[in-house]
């Protein structure tokens, strides 16, 4: 579990994991204890669900990254 140390330092950051199956899922890292990764993610509309993933699910644990571009600039208007 190379993922582990660095996953203990992402608690409460917002994460993307990496499954052994290929899939990915994302969202706020709550904790990984009990052999459990457990995840709160997105559903829709205001509703989230918080997920557990056992730890032989997991491939690896990475933090998003900063944004690549800044947020609109002037002349922009307010997004509704």
């Amino acid at each position: 579990m190379s993922w582990y140390s660095k996953a203990a330092r992402l608690v409460g950051q917002p994460v993307g994991v990496s499954l052994v199956n290929g899939q990915g899922v994302t969202g706020v890292l709550c904790s990984i204890s009990g052999g459990n990764v457990q995840l709160q993610e997105y559903l829709y509309q205001s509703q989230f669900a918080t997920k557990q993933y056992p730890y032989t699910m997991v491939q690896d644990i990475n933090p998003f990254p900063g944004c690549a571009m800044p947020g609109p600039g002037p002349g922009y208007g307010p997004l509704y």
